[in-house]
């Protein structure tokens, strides 16, 4: 049970725990802030979002480790792309760190880090990247696993029985517990078979391949010679490009003609988001959440943490309803997304494409200031106006930091120099309520309505 739920007995209804994303230490406050019971994070190249988060340093992880256990938050520690013979010693060089900070598990998808970190004696999650879509499967990896993240492309009702059988089976992990499964609740769909992708790196140089490769590693290496540039941009190594959000076209190799489709983003797939069907993947017996994310900046984290927080406490105080949902949906959908669907938990394939190369977020950001100073006893904050904006009185504001991560306000009111004023300009220092903490250096940003007229 979430260790944000544990005065009731647990006999009624078992509530997942909620897995966090942190690609940095503002996501990382973020999600502790939000209610995360655990979160998961890179270090250095050898993860799954090597290019899209900023990712922490070795060093970071004594610090990461503090932070999160101070906060009854567990940290798991992505190890999870394939490794060549020459990146072995790194490999063992970042579980041997992780095991002298204390992080909790290693979330692994090749067998050399499997092994390892077993040999080690640290808990080890199965990444959704071995695609483990039946019992047979789960009890081989079980000697290895505590955890496992099941394919993305089971259905509730095979999750289930999967479950079952873990129960009925007594299928116990290296801790002599039952293996837990962990379901993705919310965030982006790759269109490749448990984010197994070979297009990327087959479509990832800007201009035509080039034969010559790192006789090291077998993966292409960067080359500069003139109009060509390849780069190793293997998604299963963690350097994901985003090659199927693109645009693409059908042509007819023999007329030459374009063929007309009614959506010409074919492979993005439309965010998963299971904010309405929280029940179902209760029953299915999900023991864990994922809200994926590394590569988003802390508003996401605190939004989308806090609004399956607080659908899992009404599932739990039998508060839940259609009218709630509607209400997160909108909160869920002032973040980054590319629509929601019900990915295939429901039996079907894709349920919706993107439509879009970028988000469909009902609200944007705009840079606009800094934070000079806070005085908490009076919860005002000193703000350096920049970036060309004005701030208006009935503003909607977003402060965020390493430290503080995201904190979302109105100004209700604000004053320069000591006066009250309804409007303030570049280079104009404004002080103004703000509830919760925040720290000099924090950037402030104003939030407005996107404009979705262009789509």
């Amino acid at each position: 049970m979430s260790a944000h739920m544990k005065n009731k007995s647990e006999a009624n209804l078992k509530i997942p725990e909620i897995l966090a994303p942190a690609g940095s230490f503002a996501s990382l406050t973020a999600a502790i802030k939000a209610g995360a019971d655990s979160v998961y994070l890179g270090v250095a190249d050898f993860n799954m979002r090597a290019t899209a988060a900023k990712n922490f340093k070795i060093r970071d992880l004594s610090e990461i480790v503090e932070r999160c256990h101070k906060n009854n938050a567990k940290v798991f520690l992505t190890v999870n792309t394939i490794f060549y013979n020459n990146e072995l010693s790194k490999m063992r060089e970042i579980i041997d760190s992780a095991i002298d900070t204390g992080v909790d598990a290693i979330i692994a998808a090749d067998m050399a880090a499997i092994q390892y970190a077993r040999e080690k004696k640290i808990s080890v999650q199965i990444s959704t990247q071995l695609s483990i879509s039946n019992t047979e499967s789960l009890r081989f990896y079980s000697q290895y696993a505590d955890r496992v993240v099941l394919a993305r492309e089971l259905d509730l009702d095979q999750i289930r029985q999967i479950k079952d059988d873990i129960s009925s089976q007594q299928i116990c992990g290296p801790g002599e517990k039952l293996v837990e499964l962990e379901l993705l609740a919310h965030g982006a769909l790759c269109v490749a078979v448990s984010g197994r992708c070979g297009m990327n790196l087959f479509c990832g140089s800007e201009a035509e391949m080039d034969t010559d490769t790192d006789s090291n590693s077998g993966a292409a290496r960067s080359l500069d010679k003139g109009k060509i540039k390849m780069i190793d941009t293997s998604a299963n190594r963690g350097k994901c490009t985003q090659i199927c959000r693109r645009k693409f076209k059908v042509i007819d190799e023999i007329s030459k003609k374009e063929l007309q489709i009614d959506n010409n983003f074919v492979m993005s797939s439309a965010d998963l988001c299971t904010i309405g069907m929280l029940p179902e993947l209760i029953s299915s017996g999900a023991d864990v959440l994922k809200i994926e994310g590394r590569g988003r900046p802390a508003e996401y984290v605190m939004t989308v943490v806090s609004v399956y927080r607080e659908a899992l406490e009404a599932i739990y105080n039998e508060t839940y309803s259609t009218a709630k949902v509607e209400k997160w949906r909108a909160r869920l959908n002032t973040v980054f997304n590319r629509g929601q669907s019900a990915g295939m938990y429901r039996g079907a394939s894709f349920a919706r494409w993107a439509g879009i190369a970028g988000s469909r977020a009902t609200t944007r950001k705009k840079l606009s200031g800094i934070v000079e100073k806070y005085y908490p006893r009076i919860q005002v904050a000193q703000v350096l106006i920049r970036g060309g904006y004005n701030v208006s009185r009935g503003d909607k504001f977003l402060i965020s930091g390493d430290n503080t991560g995201a904190v979302f306000g109105t100004i209700s009111g604000m004053m320069v120099d000591d006066q009250e004023i309804d409007e303030a300009n570049q280079g104009d220092v404004i002080t103004f309520k703000v509830n919760e903490p925040v720290r000099k250096g924090d950037d402030f940003y104003l939030i407005e309505e996107a404009d979705r007229t262009h789509e």
